[in-house]
């Protein structure tokens, strides 16, 4: 297959990642922390190869992540955990619906509320 016959390729294992919301990448320009203009050259991986953010994702369509050492959620200030697990997984939510509304990524709004 020639590169630029491949989808985005995470990495840190290497494979392709096929579908937005297993996205990293996307699911933190959602957030507002990757700007628009270097989603093109910015890295990738699947959201499952970032554990330390994707623990903060809390719902039923992601099954939960748990990161063992000092990066645990569960080692870290509850305030902190609650208030990352809300901004986290409000931008996951939108994720989805970016996905459910075939549009671009670039057509859905980064989360500013």
């Amino acid at each position: 297959m020639a590169k630029c016959d491949q989808g985005y390729l995470c990495q840190v294992c290497g494979q392709e990642v096929e579908n937005i919301v297993e996205s990293d990448l996307y699911l933190r320009y959602i957030l507002g922390l990757v700007d628009p203009e270097v989603l093109h050259i910015a890295s990738e991986r699947h959201l499952r190869c970032n554990p330390t953010f994707a623990q903060y994702i809390v719902h039923s369509e992601f099954p939960p992540l748990h990161v063992e050492g000092d990066f645990d959620k569960r080692q870290l200030d509850a305030e902190f955990v609650a208030t990352r697990e809300q901004e986290v997984t409000r931008g996951f939510r939108r994720l989805l619906k970016v996905a459910q509304a075939g549009i671009s990524i670039l057509d859905y709004p980064q989360v500013t509320d």
